[in-house]
């Protein structure tokens, strides 16, 4: 070992991957060998992002690399520094609220996070510790130790497998919480380990920690009485993870090897990259313009104030002489502190605010889709996931959806529907079979070939009762020997030829895939029974209630790859035999040609008809053969370093010169209301994109199903098949191909209209494009890098021009890279990513929004989503009805941020004409302060959860309507401008609209004048009446929530006004509104204009809602509901009245 290291250490062995070496339990080895302990991290799980000491600076620097939070922060030194007309807390106290709310909620999410560390930490466990078993808390378990975990027990760490309570020392694991499967995986203990763990002296060499969580390569050396030590291989069957349960199994023990944050389950929890939303690069633009409009207006009033003092006597009026000190200041650095100090006076412009109103609206709003009751799936007890809230109105914009096929479009639920022998097809029909002749044959059949076709029968059946993992689940009750029960049944059953159909319901198996157990359950219809796998003995039951017994020698596993699997098994005979499984591609060029032209046309048939075909192929090892596998495959498990590219050499060369025997047929059916949901997507007018790594006429056929292709439908295909017709090189012919294409679907196509992705009519042609995996690597990776860019260009051309693009035989990586293609492309199109397994993760993670199905394939996908559904079906309302919603909320928050700021502060700005540029603030430091923090905020928040300008059942019913807001519609510069100039407007009433009632002197009975506190008092009052009464013009589903937030914030406004200048505050030296707002309340002029000037703003929007022609969506919407009802009221309007707005020419219809 010492020389092993010193290897490592100088270079001896360059090639070796990074190691470690554990010793099981603490002991030595070798008796000759010194134990150096190794330092390994201990036990503690860490998922906190803060501790008590570094929360404070940590949380702060993260806030202050927003950059708002940062513009604020040094407004707010300026205004401490430099002698600026507002108070520090004016800007200060805003800031500390959105710094102040923002750390509690990141605090608390952190507390929560130490809380769950806690749990798992301090959970007790039992370790052995010479010859004891001690009980110590879970963090405190060093590698190396070993720990005892009993039934229903949680692995406390990454362990290897030593002893098992079960008799073939196995034991039943379930990784739900790591990748959702809760069926019941096998774990092998380490072969030839003593049963007494005290005496055990054996070191582990294994990899260092890696996050897959279905890869481990390590070896184990047992040392005994100083002999030779002996060398086991050590794989994932033998390693049980942190977070997995042990089940139906006493008790097991095992060695620690990964701890802590080295396990894989803590590997695999590493943060995704952050997405960001289309809404927050409008708000950063939208941002930029007001940010130029504030230093234009600082640098207008810095510039006239000194072009204003430069006439005679306006510098140093007589009752207003200059200090020494402001005489001596350099006029440069004088003139720089004015721009700042406006900068200060007019920075409420920038909504500081807004930032943390967006943040609570996605946060709150993420929960509708979570208590939606229509995503609640009775079958799995689970409803919709939100795992980002960041992205909720990206759902309402998304043009480009990528799906994957199996248990996305399907069910992934598989039923045995027929299987082919030797060219001759088997139908399964009414749980009946003849033992000689139950097929049904495409041609004439002699009767030599009958008997022939009853080995080949047998044969066949035997390949799918052994070449499988699957393990047979029995119910506590059946304590009696499975094999004379079941033979039993069967002696009861059988009559007359009969298959012993009903066993099937009585035996459950558990496999990782739905495949296996479909093929199995069709060997159980056809006569042939699995029994399970004992000791290495597999046991069939045959068609005469014979039992056979064969022993496993080698599983080689299934890989997407290979896209094959294989069982190599010894009958009683000792006859060494080879059945493998696989797709037809990999299959077929490794059995004999001859063979292969009386199955393709079942395969390709079945294919056509959707369902999943596997070929199934056998070979008679000799010894010879089997020695030299045997070998090559104990070699290769035994390797640290390449394991996996060694197994494949070796599975490559024992699957070869095999003989085909058949092929079978399962079906996998379409998921509930696929065909609509992807009709309704496509109406909506987003690119449906299938991307799956199943056959081409598997996958067409799906699509036939889920109405992506029409019969009228033209296929552009681009695959091997076609690249090989011409006869010429395939690169030639890919590129003659992309050109008759582009010619067709591009070039020669008429020019669509905006919105529209199918054309019913037959006028226009639909296109559909399908490609596969080794072309798509051609267009991508082409030998010229010149041609690769061209290809991909023309290929990118044609899809987007297509209604609907299938991509088979892809490889994850694959699915990725179109994503991340289209993602990139002209206008930078929002793409989503749906998918159900661990194949799909790599395109939900490259998407703009990812979107996991909790499926039968794991939750790896769920995982990594930004959002979970149970279903495909419910994609049609997250995306319709809630992404709808959620941006036009959103969009209509951003915009109103900006008008209602933009209200507030060009009075403020105007004033300066009249103040001599001298700074001076027109409203009270409360009410700059309280404005956007208290007066308005509440009731855009509260629109932005609840609004529904058009109700759901509509958005549901008209797919169309989604295409009014597609690509970022309402956050564009045209209503932008439109609500910037509408806040111009008011802006300029509420000032000269009060000027205009000041021009009288007198407004008071006893003939005195307001002041400059009472004029922007009435200034501010007119102000938050209108922006509030604007949004509840805007409202069009009210609730009770939305009366108490707008007609509550209008009362604590006048509440608050009433009390800040009722009350002398000891703590102001200076109190500015004392009586001002009930004295302003006592002249009726006062009064009379805030009324009409209120009126007239809104006056304009009234007018243009009640005389306008209706058009858009809410009209469609009147059009929609009025067809449907027959002009009665609609159903929903009846079950929930509503307070509608009288104003808009939609009250009638939109609930």
């Amino acid at each position: 070992m010492l020389r092993r290291r010193l290897n490592r250490l100088f270079g001896g062995d360059e090639r070796r991957v990074e190691s470690r070496t554990i010793n099981v339990g603490h002991r030595s080895g070798s008796p000759n060998e010194a134990i150096i302990p190794p330092k390994f991290c201990d036990n503690r799980i860490v998922s906190s992002k803060y501790t008590v000491w570094n929360f404070l600076p940590k949380n702060l620097f993260e806030q202050f690399r927003r950059i708002a939070n940062f513009y604020f922060l040094i407004i707010f030194l300026v205004q401490v520094i430099v002698d600026t007309p507002t108070s520090p807390v004016t800007s200060g106290l805003p800031l500390f609220f959105v710094i102040t709310v923002t750390a509690i909620k990141q605090g608390y999410e952190d507390w929560l996070r130490h809380k769950a560390d806690n749990e798992v930490n301090k959970y007790p466990v039992t370790v052995l510790e010479d010859g004891r078993r001690i009980r110590k808390e879970s963090e405190k378990i060093k590698v190396g130790d070993v720990v005892e975990v009993e039934e229903d027990e949680t692995f406390p760490c990454d362990l290897i497998l030593l002893q098992s309570s079960r008799d073939d020392d196995t034991c039943f694991v379930t990784t739900a919480s790591l990748d959702g499967e809760s069926n019941h995986k096998t774990h092998y203990t380490v072969p030839d380990t003593e049963r007494n763990l005290e005496s055990l002296n054996a070191t582990i060499e294994c990899e260092e920690p890696q996050p897959d969580l279905y890869k481990f390569v390590g070896r184990m050396h047992i040392y005994t009485n100083n002999q030779e030590p002996a060398v086991r291989s050590l794989g994932p069957e033998n390693l049980l993870l942190k977070g997995a349960t042990l089940k139906n199994t006493q008790k097991i023990y095992g060695v620690a090897v990964y701890s802590g944050m080295e396990t894989k389950m803590a590997l695999n929890y590493q943060g995704k990259s952050q997405k960001r939303s289309a809404v927050e690069k409008s708000i950063n633009a939208f941002l930029l313009v007001y940010l130029c409009i504030l230093v234009s207006k600082a640098l207008v009033c810095t510039t006239l104030k000194y072009v204003w003092q430069s006439k005679p006597g306006q510098d140093e009026p007589w009752y207003n002489e200059k200090t020494q000190k402001e005489k001596d200041t350099n006029l440069y650095l004088k003139m720089f502190t004015d721009f700042l100090s406006f900068m200060v006076l007019f920075n409420f412009i920038i909504p500081v605010s807004m930032y943390v109103t967006v943040e609570m609206q996605k946060f709150l709003g993420s929960f509708f889709i979570t208590w939606d009751k229509d995503f609640f799936d009775p079958e799995i007890k689970e409803g919709a996931l939100v795992n980002t809230s960041d992205l909720n109105e990206e759902l309402g914009q998304v043009e480009y959806v990528f799906t994957d096929k199996t248990g996305t479009l399907t069910q992934n639920n598989m039923e045995f529907i027929e299987c082919c022998i030797d060219g001759f097809q088997y139908k399964y029909q009414d749980a009946r079979s003849e033992l000689d002749g139950f097929c049904v044959t495409d041609g004439p059949v002699n009767k030599l070939q009958q008997k022939a076709g009853r080995e080949r029968e047998e044969l066949f059946l035997r390949a799918l009762c052994l070449c499988h993992t699957v393990q047979v689940k029995e119910s506590p009750e059946q304590a009696q020997d499975q094999v004379d029960g079941l033979t039993d049944q069967v002696d009861d059953l059988e009559v007359d030829g009969e298959v012993p159909y009903p066993s099937q319901e009585q035996r459950s198996f558990i496999a990782s895939s739905p495949d296996e157990v479909a093929l199995v359950k069709g060997a159980m219809r056809y006569g042939f029974t699995f029994l399970g796998l004992e000791s290495k003995s597999m046991k069939i039951l045959n068609r005469n209630n014979g039992v056979e017994m064969y022993e496993l020698l080698h599983v080689l596993n299934f890989d997407p790859v290979r896209r094959r699997m294989s069982v190599i098994v010894r009958s009683k005979s000792g006859d060494t035999l080879l059945f493998c499984k696989g797709a037809d591609s990999s299959i077929f060029p490794r059995v004999r040609q001859e063979e292969v032209e009386r199955i393709r046309m079942h395969v390709e048939r079945n294919a056509t008809e959707g369902y999943r075909t596997l070929c199934v192929a056998y070979k008679c090892l000799s010894a010879e053969e089997y020695a030299q596998a045997d070998e090559g495959l104990r070699e290769a498990r035994l390797a640290l370093q390449n394991r996996e590219e060694k197994l494949m050499a070796v599975y490559n060369q024992v699957e070869t010169g095999m003989s085909l025997i058949g092929a079978t047929a399962v079906e996998d059916r379409l998921q509930e209301e696929a065909a609509e949901t992807m009709e309704a997507l496509q109406g909506a007018g987003m690119k449906v994109w299938v991307l799956t790594g199943d056959k081409m006429e598997t996958a067409k056929s799906t699509c036939y199903a889920c109405r992506l292709f029409q019969r009228n439908t033209e296929l552009l295909e681009l695959t091997v098949r076609t690249l090989e017709d011409g006869g010429r090189r395939r690169e030639e012919r890919l590129h003659d191909l992309l050109n008759e294409y582009h010619k067709k679907a591009v070039q020669d196509a008429p020019p669509a209209k905006a919105g529209v992705t199918r054309s019913w009519s037959s006028a226009n042609q639909d296109y559909g494009f399908i490609i596969d995996g080794a072309t798509l690597s051609m267009v991508l990776n082409s030998s010229s890098e010149s041609n690769s860019s061209r290809y991909k260009n023309l290929f990118l051309q044609i899809c987007q021009n297509c209604t609907a693009v299938l991509c088979c035989r892809m490889a994850p990586l694959q699915k990725a890279q179109i994503v991340k293609m289209v993602k990139n492309s002209k206008g930078s199109p929002i793409t989503l990513s749906i998918g159900d397994g661990a194949n799909d993760v790599s395109m939900i993670l490259e998407a703009h929004v990812g979107i996991g199905i909790k499926g039968k394939e794991g939750r790896q996908a769920v995982r990594n989503s930004d959002y979970a559904i149970p279903k495909l079906k419910h994609l049609k309302k997250l995306l319709l009805a809630h992404g709808h919603l959620y941006y036009v909320r959103i969009a209509h928050l951003v915009q109103y941020f900006f008008y209602k700021n933009l209200c507030f502060i060009l009075p403020q700005f105007l004033y300066q004409f009249f103040c001599g540029y001298s700074q001076q603030p027109l409203y009270d430091a409360a009410y700059l302060t309280m404005y956007n923090i208290c007066f308005t905020s509440m009731p855009i928040l509260a629109y932005s959860l609840l609004e529904q300008h058009i109700c759901i059942e509509v958005l549901l019913d008209n797919a169309t309507l989604y295409r009014e807001i597609a690509k970022n519609a309402t956050l564009r510069w045209r209503p932008f401008l439109y609500w910037t100039l509408l806040g111009v407007f008011h802006g300029l009433l509420f000032f000269f609209g009060v000027r205009y009632l000041f021009s009288n002197p007198a407004l008071q009975d006893n003939g005195q004048v307001f002041g400059n506190w009472s004029y922007g008092t009435i200034v501010f009052t007119v102000l938050v009446f209108t922006v509030t009464l604007k949004l509840a013009l805007d409202t069009r589903h009210w609730t009770w929530i939305n009366h108490f937030v707008i007609w509550g914030s209008l009362a604590f406004y006048v509440f608050f006004s009433f009390f800040w200048g009722g009350i002398i505050w000891p703590f102001l030296s200076q109190q500015r509104l004392y009586f001002v707002f009930a004295n302003m309340l006592s002249s009726v002029s006062a009064w009379l204009v805030i009324i009409l000037l209120i009126l007239l703003s809104l006056l304009p929007e009234i007018l243009l809602v009640v005389f306008r022609k209706p058009r858009g969506p809410n009209a469609r919407q009147k059009e929609l509901v009025q067809s449907s009802v027959g002009g009665h009221q609609s159903p929903r309007s009846s079950a929930r009245p509503l307070l509608m707005r009288t104003f808009s020419d939609e009250s009638n219809t939109v609930i």
